[in-house]
């Protein structure tokens, strides 16, 4: 985690952390226009699926966010899904950064909306 800023450092302890409390397949966190940050888990129920991005851009859109600055995943994923991409460009425009790791929080990837 060097490379990364302390704000997105603080994003994959998030991500880390709220997977692993649940045992989740995957966790992600991500930061708002305005510095707020929003984490889960995925959701993997009979009746509701839904990636740990999907809940992240919902949980910020639900709390009244104009955008996102950066996100982080953490999973098994060689890539990122084209669905959790395309929220994240959709809800944050262009230029959002992604980052992509490992569930240990080794960040693999680094991309932008």
């Amino acid at each position: 985690m060097s490379d990364l800023s302390v704000e997105d450092a603080k994003l994959v302890t998030l991500a880390r952390a709220t997977r692993a409390r649940i045992g989740a397949a995957e966790g992600a966190a991500v930061r708002d226009a305005d510095g707020r940050t929003y984490a889960a888990a995925s959701v993997a129920l009979p009746s509701l699926e839904l990636s740990a991005v999907q809940v992240c851009v919902a949980m910020a859109v639900a709390s009244g966010s104009k955008g996102l600055e950066a996100a982080v995943v953490l999973g098994d994923a060689e890539d990122l899904a084209d669905l959790d991409l395309a929220a994240l460009r959709e809800f944050g425009g262009p230029g959002v950064v992604v980052h992509r790791g490992d569930v240990r929080g080794n960040v693999l990837a680094t991309t932008l909306t």
